[in-house]
């Protein structure tokens, strides 16, 4: 999609809100009031939400070319300078293909386009963060710049098969990730570190999700105590102010907000520093790493005179956060159907909705103003819960244990096939489907998995179509 096209698409969902067809007027299809698109192929992910201004539309349209650019090692006059010295891919694209969910590695195959290895010892930083690994940082880089600066190494995918029975002897196998470490330049990672895979997630909705109110966050956590769910929040750094504030984004809601969370995965994911993110991430044992100029300090001739300048530039930070913000909600698909209906009733008996909050609403200033007093159905809580020793990676982040995990948000969740041809869920992308991601939940969450292991197989299929027209 270009950008008159992306364009157009807002122009046509402005017309689909208005029109008088029968999905539209039941606000079940509503997945995210004005913010929703009726886009349902592979582009469902990309279309940009109705409301936006004209100089909004150019931003998102700038935003979203930026998101697509490739960078490269200074100066090389084909891309951004700013790649590496080590990194995991060379465009935000690349982790977040149409901007949708990354697929798990198959069987032997290596971490990349999306899927990363967080590293950390234990203890905390300064702010509670997690304590990066003293020759490795905190994420494993598997690329360096060719032929001056080596890649940290390789982490390699196996499965090892778990079987799982329903109530009425029906026979699932899980798969349970097993990483495998290669060609670790640096030496072993030792003993004691702690590793955690993360699949980058699909991209929609994430500024609605931004503009949830705090207090409504910490309420629903004191409602769910008197219920015995136990959900909490996050508290995390916010680099720009200098304080601890709620944590919304990422596996364990360690980033505080959108703007915070493009400049760390830049940083951790590209090698891109910013104002937030300024020193290149070497760690002190990597001497080929440290030894390169960084495109922060090299001129537009060519120069590295030591003058810095962010490699990521304010303006495309803020053209790429209002990208993010202002991507469209995919509508809900089949809300008529009887089986649906009933799949909605199973998931509230089952309590999936204590944690899967089906609505929500927007508080009454947001960054975009179109996004203000609306009412969502994003299916989160945006809270940490414990789920149970079989998803725990055993690495705490801020005040998130190494059981706990965020609810992640369902809205979109049956159109990962089209836009990315795969449904692998979960942190690490173990689950093949919606009834495998089920069976792995424990912990908080352990009664409800029970109960749909229990269910008849035509209940379980009515929960999981239901699931998949979030």
């Amino acid at each position: 999609m270009g950008s008159r096209s992306l364009i157009a698409a807002g122009l046509f969902a402005t017309a689909w809100l208005a029109s008088g067809s029968t999905d539209v007027l039941n606000p079940a299809a509503l997945t995210a009031g004005s913010f929703t698109t009726p886009e349902s192929g592979p582009h469902a992910f990309s279309v940009p939400v109705a409301m936006l201004d004209r100089e909004q539309a150019e931003q998102f349209a700038k935003g979203r070319e930026q998101f697509n650019e490739a960078w490269v090692v200074a100066p090389d006059p084909s891309g951004v300078w700013g790649l590496g010295p080590t990194f995991n891919e060379d465009r935000c694209a690349h982790c977040h293909e149409n901007n949708g969910r990354a697929a798990a590695p198959g069987e032997r195959q290596e971490a990349a386009r999306g899927m990363l290895v967080r590293l950390s010892v234990p203890g905390q930083g300064p702010h509670g963060e997690p304590r990066p690994h003293p020759v490795y940082g905190d994420q494993l880089q598997n690329r360096g710049i060719p032929g001056r600066v080596p890649a940290e190494g390789q982490a390699i995918f196996n499965h090892v098969a778990r079987e799982v029975a329903f109530a009425d002897g029906e026979v699932v196998i899980l798969r349970v990730p097993k990483i495998e470490f290669a060609a670790l330049q640096f030496g072993e990672l030792g003993a004691g570190t702690m590793i955690s895979p993360r699949i980058a997630p699909a991209m929609v909705g994430l500024g609605l999700l931004e503009s949830v109110p705090e207090q409504a966050i910490l309420a629903l956590a004191a409602e769910q105590e008197k219920s015995g769910v136990s959900g909490k929040p996050n508290y995390v750094w916010d680099q720009e102010n200098s304080k601890t504030v709620l944590g919304r984004f990422g596996w364990k809601a360690g980033q505080p907000n959108l703007r915070q969370q493009t400049a760390a995965a830049f940083f951790g994911d590209i090698g891109a520093t910013s104002h937030f993110f300024p020193e290149e991430n070497c760690p002190g044992a990597q001497l080929q790493c440290l030894d390169v100029p960084s495109a922060s300090k090299c001129g537009g001739q060519g120069g590295c005179t030591g003058n810095y300048r962010p490699e990521v530039v304010p303006s495309r930070l803020s053209n790429i956060t209002l990208y993010l913000r202002a991507l469209a909600v995919p509508a809900r698909r089949n809300i008529d159907d009887p089986q649906v209906r009933h799949g909605e009733q199973l998931f509230s008996e089952a309590n999936c909705s204590a944690c899967h909050v089906p609505e929500l609403k927007t508080d009454a200033k947001t960054a975009i103003p179109a996004a203000a007093n609306l009412t969502i159905h994003p299916y989160t809580d945006l809270l940490l819960h414990d789920m149970g020793e079989g998803l725990a990676d055993g690495r705490p982040e801020f005040q998130a244990d190494g059981r706990e995990w965020r609810t992640p948000p369902l809205w979109g969740i049956g159109l990962l096939g089209e836009v990315n041809g795969h449904g692998d869920l979960l942190h690490d992308g173990r689950a093949r489907n919606v009834a495998e991601a089920i069976l792995w939940h424990g912990g908080e969450a352990e009664s409800s998995r029970e109960r749909f292991r229990a269910l008849p197989k035509s209940d379980r299929e009515a929960l999981v179509k239901f699931v998949n027209s979030i």
